[in-house]
């Protein structure tokens, strides 16, 4: 009876080996994945690197070795580099390895798992890291914790992943001006960003309600301008809180910040709003405004909405003024990106402004059907921007307003009223980030039933962007196929209005910044809501937690 008991266990055991393990929960789903028989040991696995890899992606590979240590209860042993074959065959080797291979697209890596040794191919430091955020999530949610976790199973399933993302711009934008986040709520935005693969963080640091960041010619930037005598509350007009509200990023948390989104394979990109959405700049050098505007002094604004209050383009001195500020900001944010804005710029002052119709006059700017003398005075200020700032290396992106007149070449536009914007700019030949309001506004509300959600910028069911929604975005949708080059990628928006304290700023990210992650990643037949909500249930959602982040959670698993 004994050994009839020990044949079946051991039967059990060549059978359990030899069946293929369960798909594991990644997100974004990777282009190709095909499970193989088998497992990995990672626990005290020994770590080999190519000596060609670079020192930052060295780095990255020694902390999560270091983190394996740490919960695994095992040492995990980064090997000095050795130099490796071209071609390396998992059969002959036994760990874990890390190759150079320039024939993998950027940001794409392979990782190539066997019983006995696992490969991990990337051309670039993106590619590394996200295969090692790859590898994270295959491995129990126990990796993201900071204790010992000794009766977790620290085997990953045998299999070939090739994946590369769909887009190379895969961003979001964080408002830090309607409310103030503090440098560790920004890093851990960019944390939660670097998990799923995002790679731009769009930082809007000016606006009408408060300017976010340091300017040494200009001290009263934030010295006045990044601090408002209280809030409106809710949407209850005339109101106020009276509680004073503020704050601002100096240039060494600015540069801190940079460089903790570079670790992570993300590039912040910059916006100094203009020239509409400048009444912090206003109140703080109330001589940049324009003759006649009311009410007079300036005062940086309680309340939402678009003010009329706007720079004085027709001033060579505000013209100087905006050189001088995007001289400071791009010095400071090494990406090849600057925004500049140009939305909702309300054109009325010009039109009564001496300074304005002198300008207009003097550059011979006409109406016509297609565009006022004061739209096309704010294509001015936008071409004359664009060329400053490529004399700090840099590329321009303006929201959608921005093709209103005419644009000059080398623009890149951000569809945001929808997607005619962006199909528009393709057409004309500009570059196009997709990021539509009606599926990529992530401060909209999460639900149709507007009362069950917390209060928020949506007042109609239909506005509400919803998971499923946002996860079946396709931004290729009426772009036809001669043009779809142009678009670089997805964004995500978190406007602040009425978001004011952390935890509900994570409760509007997430989990949909999960589902932006595959808009921007997956080719849409790699995309799946079903597959999606299960990995989120039972491995995403559990990592948050780990994390410490506040999140809601999807309708589909309440």
């Amino acid at each position: 009876m004994k050994r009839f008991l020990l044949i079946v266990a051991l039967l059990g055991s060549i059978c359990a080996w030899g069946a293929k393990p369960t798909v594991p929960s990644i997100v974004p789903a990777p282009a190709k994945l095909e499970m193989t028989k088998g497992t990995f040991n990672m626990k005290g696995v020994v770590v080999n690197c190519d000596p060609s890899i670079d020192h930052q992606a060295l780095k990255a590979i020694r902390q999560l070795a270091d983190r394996l240590t740490l919960v695994s209860g095992k040492l995990t042993e980064v090997a000095s580099p050795v130099g490796l074959p071209r071609v390396v065959e998992k059969g002959n080797l036994k760990g874990l390895y890390f190759i150079q291979d320039n024939s993998v697209v950027s940001e794409g890596y392979k990782i190539s798992v066997g019983p006995k040794a696992t490969v991990v191919r990337a051309s670039d430091y993106n590619g590394f890291f996200y295969a090692l955020q790859t590898i994270r999530q295959m491995l129990p949610k126990e990796i993201y914790g900071k204790e010992a976790a000794h009766g977790a199973n620290w085997r990953i399933p045998c299999c070939e992943i090739e994946d590369a993302p769909r887009f190379g711009y895969r961003g979001v934008l964080l408002d830090c001006c309607r409310h103030f986040f503090s440098v560790d709520e920004v890093k851990k935005v960019l944390d939660v960003m670097s998990l799923f693969k995002l790679n731009r963080f769009h930082w809007h640091l000016t606006e009408d309600q408060g300017w976010r960041i340091e300017i040494e010619k200009y001290p009263k930037l934030t010295e006045v301008g990044a601090f408002r005598n209280g809030t409106m509350i809710r949407r209850e007009w005339g109101s106020n809180d009276g509680i004073r509200h503020g704050g601002y990023y100096t240039k060494e948390q600015i540069r801190d910040i940079v460089a903790y989104a570079q670790a992570r394979g993300i590039t912040i990109i910059p916006e100094v709003d203009m020239p509409g959405h400048m009444v912090a700049a206003l109140a703080s050098y109330p001589e940049l405004g324009c003759a006649g505007s009311q009410p007079q002094p300036y005062q940086v604004l309680t309340y939402w909405g678009v003010s009329k209050q706007v720079l004085n383009v027709g001033k060579e001195e505000t013209m100087k003024f905006l050189e001088d500020v995007c001289d400071e900001v791009a010095d400071l944010f090494p990406g090849e990106y600057f925004n500049i804005g140009g939305d909702e710029c309300p054109r009325d002052e010009w039109k009564t402004d001496p300074d304005c119709q002198a300008k207009i006059k003097e550059l011979g700017l006409v109406s016509d059907e297609n565009a006022s003398a004061e739209a096309r005075l704010q294509n001015y200020v936008v071409a004359r921007m664009q060329k400053f700032l490529a004399t700090k290396g840099k590329k321009i992106i303006g929201w959608d307003e921005i093709l209103e007149g005419e644009l000059a070449e080398g623009a890149t536009v951000m569809s945001w009223r929808g997607t005619k914007g962006g199909i528009k700019a393709a057409s004309m030949g500009y570059d196009v980030i997709m990021s539509p309001n009606i599926y990529c506004y992530l401060d909209h509300c999460q639900s149709t039933d507007l009362e069950s959600e917390p209060f928020c910028i949506t007042t109609k069911p239909e506005r509400a962007v919803t998971m499923p929604k946002l996860y079946g975005y396709e931004p290729y949708t009426d772009i036809p196929e001669g043009d779809r080059h142009h678009i670089l990628g997805v964004q995500g928006n978190l406007w602040t209005e009425f978001i004011g304290t952390n935890e509900y700023l994570e409760y509007m990210l997430l989990p949909r910044l999960m589902a932006l992650s595959e808009v921007q990643w997956c080719k849409p037949e790699n995309k799946d809501y079903e597959r999606f909500i299960k990995d989120l249930q039972q491995h995403e959602l559990p990592i948050l937690e780990i994390l410490g982040y506040n999140y809601r959670t999807p309708d589909e698993i309440r």
